[in-house]
């Protein structure tokens, strides 16, 4: 039943209220059938869910053994996506990912003609692990498909099978062997996402569950289409001109060059946020309000994923490094200091 909520500064939009009840069960089903996998880890599941729920990239960040790879493998499962996991490796190559043209011979007439091979990259769900173990030129094959859904080889473009997200993996202490994320690429996923370690309770479990001779089984919630539905609910979520505000003026105030940027961005940051953040906050707090059975985005929405949209694109610079200040304290400062009601 869509029903009209009004919004100081927006325009009325109606808002389907069956389909956000709807969208309650089944985030619930989903965090039923991940768990029975996937112990502990709440937060991170449900920022991989957000990630999926606005159309996004996510990029998941924790020590090996945290079940960052299990996690999205079950996802997989739960959602009912075709699935491809990429290993990224030093040797990996471009066409390794997008595919690459072959020739192949017709039996019949004999004639030779190039086909495109497709590569792991034409599914749903990608799982790309240890993303930052693969050089640049490889990296850069990731681009056009993680920001247009498309692959281009010769004179042909490719369209990627909606609904198409990436989920990358990365370990934050292993350095030997590893090559930093271009920004343009970092800049792509939609949050960062830190995988912290489990309680001794939680870890209990993973140790009985694993060691024993039971599998869990894993019944799929929503299938293709019912994702892209979800996506197109959360952007109908309206959003009141002064939340969009305090998130554009959140982020504008990670940019040293901003006549309004505090004194310890300006000493300690070298880049700020593009507007691909503002991006992500509007649409993530329109998601946290679309799961929590609220009819539009707010403040509260913008600051609970404020950390995830910005850690991973504000670049701090040799000042900060010397004094040992974080893109996460910074953000922390920010958080404090913007405040929604500022002019």
């Amino acid at each position: 039943m869509p029903i009209t909520q009004n919004i100081s500064g927006a325009p009325a939009a109606a808002i389907d209220v069956e389909l956000i009840s709807r969208l309650a069960v089944q985030r619930q089903e989903l965090l039923d059938q991940l768990g029975r996998v996937v112990i502990g880890q709440r937060e991170t599941i449900d920022n991989v869910l957000l990630t999926i729920f606005c159309g996004g990239h996510g990029l998941v960040v924790g020590v090996p053994g945290l079940a960052k790879t299990l996690l999205i493998r079950t996802l997989g499962r739960a959602l009912d996506l075709s699935f491809s996991r990429i290993q990224f490796t030093p040797d990996l190559m471009p066409s390794d990912i997008t595919g690459t043209e072959i020739i192949q011979e017709d039996p019949t007439t004999g004639n030779r003609k190039l086909e495109f091979l497709r590569g792991p990259i034409f599914a749903n769900l990608i799982l790309a692990d240890e993303i930052n173990r693969t050089p640049p030129k490889t990296q850069a094959a990731m681009l056009q498909v993680m920001q247009e859904h498309e692959v281009t080889a010769g004179n042909k473009t490719y369209p990627l099978p909606p609904p198409f997200h990436v989920f990358a993996t990365q370990n934050p202490i292993e350095m030997e062997g590893t090559y930093v994320l271009p920004e343009a690429q970092a800049d792509r996923f939609m949050f960062s996402i830190q995988t912290g370690y489990p309680t001794n309770r939680e870890e209990e479990l993973v140790v009985r569950n694993t060691t024993g001779i039971d599998t869990a089984e894993i019944k799929p919630v929503l299938s293709a289409r019912d994702i892209i539905e979800i996506q197109k609910l959360v952007r109908a979520m309206p959003i009141s001109d002064e939340v969009l505000r305090y998130a554009v003026r959140l982020v504008s105030r990670t940019r040293p060059e901003d006549p309004a940027a505090p004194p310890y961005i300006k000493e300690f940051v070298r880049w700020g946020a593009s507007p691909r953040a503002s991006q992500y906050l509007v649409l993530g707090a329109k998601a946290r309000a679309a799961t929590t059975g609220r009819f539009c985005a707010d403040y509260e929405g913008v600051k609970s994923v404020a950390r995830q949209v910005l850690r991973h694109r504000v670049l701090t610079n040799f000042n900060a490094r010397v004094q040992k200040v974080t893109v996460p304290d910074l953000i922390e400062r920010l958080l404090a200091d913007v405040k929604p009601d500022a002019a």
